[in-house]
């Protein structure tokens, strides 16, 4: 071999060698990232795009990369430390699952209960929750949909407020066109204000239509709705109403003291709630007294709601 053939084979080893070591100091380079994030459906370059708009600043070679040891999975994905290597991440994005737990928000449970809820079940700090909650919708109660929610263990607080008005929104926005055809924020939250009262009033299904009528019969009326369900709200979601709480509670919730539907609803509701806020039925009924088999006894006249209450207390 003559010494022209061992300079090239010399030089072609070299440039190996610095593109090797090259990759290596690439694929060690360090990545700040999120516990836990999400992952869209679809190709490598619009999944490439999503985390490039999260400012993760990955290029063209880590398509190849991904291209060669696997598409990224969808949905959550559990990195596992806020900072690793460009090789880890890289390979966690084609690997890794996010643990999932459920979480279920119960029709006519307050804001305030259910991000206690998250705060416990998912260790979350409450009061970042809180925040977030207050940074991302104006609306201070009745944003959510109860639902059982599938959500990430590890993701942040602002995620998780983010996803859950997300999912909430769009199932609002859906039933309201199946309904009326369109979307209106503010006249859907009129009606959640009233179904928050019907969901906490009714002792089932069934009624609550009927106790949509006679919120409305009050209202037409002129009559205070005087019901104990608008002073569970916030943090007294589970605390019974007593006659001192009623006359001290100086807030927009107590219906003993202010005329109409309260402005901000008293829970989150359900859609079974707000279709019987829309559709009430058509009664003359203006009491109703909760009997023995905790369902509710209706009348249209006070003499007859007092017999229903001294049945009731008997």
């Amino acid at each position: 071999m003559n010494d022209k053939k061992l300079i090239i084979m010399k030089y072609i080893f070299e440039i190996a060698l610095i593109t090797i070591l090259s990759f290596m100091y690439y694929l060690n380079k360090p990545v700040d990232t999120s516990k836990v994030i999400y992952i869209p459906k679809g190709s490598i370059n619009k999944i490439i795009a999503q985390l490039n708009s999260r400012n993760y600043d990955l290029n063209k070679l880590d398509s190849l990369i991904l291209r060669v040891i696997g598409k990224p999975q969808s949905g959550w994905i559990n990195i596992g430390s806020t900072r690793c290597t460009k090789a880890d991440f890289l390979y966690k994005l084609t690997t890794a699952k996010a643990a999932l737990q459920n979480v279920t928000l119960i029709p006519g449970e307050t804001t305030y209960v259910f991000l206690n809820q998250l705060s416990s079940t998912l260790h979350l700090d409450r009061k970042k929750l809180q925040e977030e909650y207050d940074k991302q919708t104006y609306q201070k109660e009745g944003a959510f949909v109860p639902n059982t929610y599938k959500l990430p263990i590890g993701i942040t607080e602002k995620e998780l407020i983010k996803i859950l008005l997300h999912k909430s929104l769009k199932q609002m926005k859906n039933f309201s066109i199946k309904l009326f055809g369109t979307y209106n924020e503010k006249k859907w939250f009129e009606y959640v204000a009233i179904a928050s009262i019907i969901q906490k009033e009714s002792a089932d299904i069934s009624e609550m239509p009927i106790v949509s009528s006679v919120i409305r019969n009050r209202i037409k009326r002129g009559m205070l709705l005087q019901m104990d369900g608008t002073l569970n709200y916030g943090k007294y979601s589970h605390v019974k109403v007593t006659a001192k709480r009623i006359r001290e509670d100086k807030s927009m919730f107590n219906t003993y003291k202010n005329k109409g539907i309260p402005s901000v609803p008293v829970c989150n509701v359900s859609f079974d709630a707000i279709k019987a806020a829309i559709f009430p039925a058509k009664t003359s009924y203006l009491y109703f007294m909760k009997n023995k088999h905790n369902k509710h006894d209706f009348s249209s006249n006070y003499s007859t709601h007092l017999h229903n209450i001294r049945r009731a207390t008997k």
